[in-house]
């Protein structure tokens, strides 16, 4: 039986015993479970936030209680029916989530946590301050959802409509982490300038997956408003949050199926705890918050990776004990690759540097430095260590501003364009510090180099309208990994791989953006002898193909035997420019770079 037919027997078997566990079960039973779901529905959103995309919040909980009392007053005060409270609701929501994601968002590390806190406080003490909203009363009354003349008060009823979205929304979850967006989303965790260097804008992908949190959210406190029909303040409060975010932890934040997990876990030991508590003290309620308080941090020491790292972790040496057998790349009939963009004729000018200055406050990184990039050559700039190179590197990539010069691509000055618009116009890039996705395999990381060259946005994505999209990107993504000789290995992990090769994968992500000049950062930095020779076998054969290279090196030996021309660099100024023979006899370099020796 194949791994994958594994996964979908398991799959099946969830959801018959979901949809067979109302049959024997009784009223309290069911609304437990009801609970489970519409809780699951948060933490499915923190999932993606939080652990894949890296962004903490305190604050779902208000977005729940956005949505709950939206519906709640559309429906009492208005007399609508429910199905236009969720509408309502999720533009409210969606609308709020935006405008807060606008405001916080671009604060980053524990500041963003802190003002979800902050917002998580504020819009439930909103709700206890408006009139129309009941006050702290809440609003009651509130009218069962129906399907035409079919009441859903009983919550064996209800049950059914609950899973039924949370079976959909993890398989919206499901296809947009699959897809192009998806792996743009799983590359948030290695920082904004990897996803820039595709063509992604890290701040709107961030901005777009908080929106989706959001709205998740605001589709449970919908059904939470009309399976309970009365609403306060209280539930939508910061410990709401830090319930629904402890859920999240609980299951395990690096996979979807954790969302249901903690959901179950965390809910069932609640009830629990509250049955048992009273039997042994007055203070329950105390130490009901102590409980869940200890619950957090055992988690936090011993199970970070949540119930099902545990799971995962068992699968995957399951897996490993089974023989392995290569997965063919199946994208089915008649896929057509992806566009090109036409190529520059061999020997014309495609970067031009004109006088490039940067100045760190009293310090000049780079000083006045002009030179030109022709198409069809690999061109080395070098120097010693502090020559300034790295920093003519970034410049170039658009990665730091300058404080003076020109840069022209393409016949266009990038002096002051964004990195990543630099890199949807077809300027490619690796790092000196490989930037992978560990935890992705090789084809996905490849993909994600193809991110520019596709549109399908997250909605496309959740609903599988980008299937010949993602064809496309598959079969470009293979065609790469075949080009560097790791298509056999194109399911593995990135993270499972040696340094050397971890490299070649970096230049695989580039050629993958189909670039018109691929600029390589110290590709030969901690590689062995063997790996460097591979590397240039490599780059000669890309050069063959009529792909342009910049590459940024500190091992002389290396590029002296693969460019075609060099430029060298010391305190920041050029200092010649030419071929290598020439270049290696010049004193200067000798007395600079070579101490003294040709």
């Amino acid at each position: 039986m194949s791994r994958i037919s594994t996964s979908t027997r398991w799959v099946a078997a969830l959801v018959v015993i979901i949809a067979l566990a109302p049959v024997p079960a009784g009223n309290f039973t069911v609304s437990l479970l009801n609970e489970i779901g519409i809780s699951a529905l948060v933490a499915l959103g923190l999932i993606l936030l939080t652990g894949v995309g890296g962004a903490i919040s305190f604050g779902q909980a208000a977005f729940v209680g956005i949505a709950a009392y939206a519906s709640a007053w559309l429906t009492t005060a208005q007399g609508m029916s429910p199905w236009a409270g969720l509408v309502f609701a999720l533009l409210l929501t969606g609308l709020s989530a935006l405008v807060i994601g606008m405001l916080t968002l671009r604060l980053g590390g524990h500041f963003l946590a802190l003002s979800t806190i902050a917002w998580g406080l504020s819009i439930a003490m909103l709700f206890g301050n408006i009139e129309g909203l009941g006050r702290h009363t809440g609003l009651s009354n509130i009218p069962a959802i129906s399907i035409g003349s079919w009441s859903l008060i009983d919550p064996h009823h209800m049950y059914y409509l609950v899973w039924v979205i949370v079976g959909l929304a993890f398989l919206f979850s499901r296809n947009l982490l699959n897809s192009r967006p998806g792996r743009a989303i799983r590359g948030l965790r290695g920082g904004s300038t990897l996803l820039a260097s595709v063509g992604a804008d890290a701040y709107r992908i961030r901005l777009s997956l908080f929106v989706i949190a959001a709205l998740l959210a605001g589709i449970a406190g919908w059904l939470y408003a009309h399976m309970n029909r009365f609403v306060s303040p209280s539930p939508f409060d910061v410990h709401a949050s830090i319930e629904y975010l402890l859920m999240a932890v609980a299951g395990g934040l690096g996979s979807l199926l954790g969302a249901l997990v903690g959901s179950g876990v965390v809910l069932v030991l609640k009830n629990a705890l509250q049955d048992v508590l009273p039997l042994l003290t007055d203070q329950a309620g105390q130490l009901d918050a102590i409980a869940f308080a200890l619950l957090f941090i055992l988690l936090l020491h011993f199970a970070r990776s949540g119930l099902m790292g545990f799971v995962l972790r068992w699968w995957r040496r399951r897996a490993h004990a089974r023989p392995q057998s290569s997965q063919p790349l199946d994208v089915g009939p008649g896929v057509t690759p992806l566009p090109e963009r036409p190529k520059p004729e061999k020997g014309s000018r495609i970067l031009s540097v004109q006088s490039a200055v940067k100045r760190f406050g009293g310090l000049v990184a780079v000083n006045d430095v002009s030179f030109d990039v022709q198409a069809g050559e690999i061109l080395g700039l070098i120097g010693p260590n502090g020559a300034g190179k790295s920093t003519m590197f970034n410049l170039l990539t658009r990665t730091l501003p300058m404080s003076s010069g020109k840069v022209d691509f393409l016949g266009r000055d990038i002096s002051s364009m964004r990195q990543l618009d630099v890199a949807r116009l077809g300027l490619a890039r690796t790092f000196q510090h490989v930037k992978l996705r560990p935890h992705m395999n090789l084809l996905d990381n490849v993909a994600l180099g193809a991110h520019a060259r596709v549109r399908a946005g997250m909605l496309q994505a959740g609903l599988r309208l980008n299937r010949q999209e993602e064809q496309q990107i598959r079969l470009e993504a293979m065609r790469q990994l075949e080009r560097i000789g790791l298509a056999d290995r194109a399911h593995e992990m990135a993270g499972s791989l040696p340094l050397g090769t971890q490299r070649i994968l970096e230049i695989a992500r580039a050629l993958a953006a189909d670039p018109v000049l691929l600029v390589l950062d110290e590709p030969a930095a901690g590689l062995r002898r063997k790996e460097k020779v591979d590397l240039g076998d490599l780059l000669r054969k890309l050069r063959a193909d009529g792909v342009t290279i910049l590459i940024v090196e500190h091992d002389m030996d290396f590029v002296m035997k693969l460019v075609d021309r060099l430029v060298v660099m010391n305190f920041g100024s050029k200092l010649i420019e030419g071929v290598p023979a020439v270049v290696r006899a010049d004193e200067r370099v000798q007395a600079a770079y070579l101490g003294g020796a040709a």
